[in-house]
């Protein structure tokens, strides 16, 4: 239940407050004074579209403020995304900044709009001048429809219609595709099983052109190889020449001699020792170096044509055999997920077949359950009716065979005839504004009698009627409050006699700005009000006597 609703520079309103309890509450005021601004804030509470227009001229933004009263359902839902309920109370809040910007809060937590207009729509609905447009339209007639006849497949008949059209719309891509997905797999095998004949090794490509540079310059090596070694170890052939081995040796043996009468020399002696032993090693490891230097003609050829396989495979699938690997391991990859892309396939058609049965069964029994409601529902609104002066009105629910579509396998239209002999029509061609006016009101009132501690609002619910007519409409709205919330905003006072509580929304204006405020009734001044709203002067003793009486009537006097 909505217990209290603040505006604070919306629109016309500049700040106002409504405090609100159960039952039937009547909003009325002269034409431009503002009574659609508080509908329009709980419409931003329901989400409707951000306009920067609705704030207020020289204010930074427009806020609206819901307070309401939630059951433990409603609050454990809240404390989901981050907000807090407490003592029952919810506090929910939307705010449109003057450059179009929008927020909500749910109990203190920012929520996307959605989240917040999903949230109240669960315990508040609207039923504004817009709905009476909408009555013409098949869709809200079917949702008219399943509100009474409560299909229990149609939930699981609409994830299965999203799933199937989902599935079929893969299943005609991969279908579509399926010759360039076999010209590409065809390719990658190619490549790949080129790959394997050759069974490239990592880096292998540079160890052979640094062993096939080697293998080609061997003479050059060798003379290069031969000079260091006889630079270490002397020219054999030519005693005279010493190389670095002998002169090392007799550095050694001159630093022993010397360390042997001064042992301060000792520690050069170590490294004259030391010198002396890598040369040798030195020389050594240069003299096996070029005893393995040998001409190898076989092993030049076939590294030679291993370098050659190898660039066959490094010109196709990368600059580098590591580049030519990488480019396997990706391919295998990409040929294994267009290998499953057929079994995919096959995949699919057996979950879309599953699915058609499954939707044609769940279609037959959504179609059965609006068959056996469309008789009740259009009952239930001829009864509404002709208390609503129309007795010779009919109502039906036309519903016929249609293809399957997201809401099942039928089509309806809702008919209407106001005058007995009159045959059915289609109701937005021949009824009147009056008329469907009151075929709105009896629907509403009819599905919304199951809506125990739901909010209804109504707005100019009573266009287009008056008189006896506007005191049936007191009537249901009174019943319907029972049970519900009800706020109704009205210019009849046939209908706000009804009311268990009665605010007035006065315009005040200061000669260039025009501001808003709400104020609640005391018994008197609801009666002036109600001869205002009836055409006299509210000071008038015959039209108070009027009010007083319509009060009477209402159960309010």
């Amino acid at each position: 239940m909505l217990t209290a609703l603040k505006l604070t520079a919306f629109g016309v309103v500049d700040e106002s407050t409504l405090e609100l309890g159960p039952g039937l509450t009547a909003l009325t005021g002269e034409t431009g004074a503002g009574k659609t601004m508080i509908v329009s804030g709980l419409g931003h509470l329901l989400g409707a579209r951000a306009d920067a227009g609705i704030v207020r001229r020289g204010a930074p933004r427009a806020v609206v403020e819901g307070r309401w009263e939630v059951g433990d359902g409603i609050a454990g839902r809240v404390r989901e995304f981050g907000g807090d309920v407490d003592d029952g109370e919810l506090v929910t809040l939307r705010q449109v900044s003057a450059q179009g910007r929008s927020r909500a809060v749910v109990g203190g937590a920012g929520v996307p709009v959605s989240t917040l207009a999903d949230l109240v729509g669960e315990f508040a609905t609207i039923h504004g001048q817009s709905g009476q447009i909408r009555l013409s339209n098949p869709d809200r007639q079917r949702e008219l429809l399943d509100e009474h006849a409560r299909p229990a497949e149609l939930a699981r008949y609409r994830a299965d219609f999203a799933e199937r059209r989902a599935a079929a719309h893969e299943l005609a891509e991969l279908e579509s595709e399926a010759m360039a997905r076999a010209r590409e797999a065809d390719m990658l095998r190619f490549g790949l099983d080129e790959i394997a004949a050759v069974d490239p090794l990592p880096g292998e490509d540079d160890a052979l052109a640094a062993e096939q540079a080697k293998l080609m310059d061997l003479d050059e090596l060798r003379e290069l190889a031969a000079a260091a070694h006889e630079a270490l170890s002397g020219n054999e052939n030519d005693y005279d020449a010493m190389g670095v081995v002998g002169l090392t040796g007799t550095a050694r043996k001159s630093m022993t001699r010397l360390s042997d009468r001064d042992e301060a020399a000792a520690p050069l002696t170590a490294r004259a020792t030391e010198l002396a032993m890598l040369a040798a090693d030195l020389a050594a490891d240069v003299a096996g170096y070029i005893d393995d230097l040998v001409a190898d003609p076989l092993r030049l050829e076939a590294v030679s044509g291993r370098r050659a396989a190898l660039a066959t495979l490094t010109r196709k699938y990368g600059a580098t055999v590591d580049e030519v690997l990488a480019w396997a391991a990706s391919g295998a990859a990409r040929l294994a997920e267009l290998d499953g892309s057929d079994s995919r396939i096959f995949e699919l058609r057996d979950r879309i077949a599953g699915l058609d049965s499954s939707l044609a069964a769940d279609a037959a029994a959504i179609s059965a359950a609006r068959h056996r409601a469309a008789g009740e529902l259009a009952a239930a609104v001829k009864t509404e009716l002709a208390a609503l002066a129309m007795p010779h009105a009919e109502l039906r629910f036309d519903v016929s065979d249609a293809q399957l579509g997201p809401h099942g396998a039928d089509r309806i239209e809702l008919l209407f005839s106001a005058n007995p002999g009159s045959e059915p029509a289609p109701l937005g061609k021949v009824a009147s504004g009056g008329e469907l006016s009151r075929v709105r009101l009896a629907l509403e009132v009819v599905l919304a009698t199951g809506g125990e501690g739901h909010t209804f609002v109504f707005d100019e619910v009573d266009a287009g009627v008056g008189g006896a007519v506007g005191l049936e409409i007191g009537r249901r709205l009174q019943r319907l409050a029972e049970k519900s919330q009800v706020i109704v905003v009205t210019h009849l006072a046939q209908v706000a006699a009804f009311a268990d509580a009665h605010f007035v929304v006065a315009k005040a204006s200061d000669g260039q700005v025009t501001t808003s405020g709400v104020r609640s009734l005391t018994h008197d001044e609801r009666a002036a009000e109600l001869a205002r709203m009836m055409g006299g002067e509210s000071d008038s003793d015959s039209g108070l006597s009027h009010a007083r009486d319509l009060l009477a009537r209402a159960g309010r006097g």
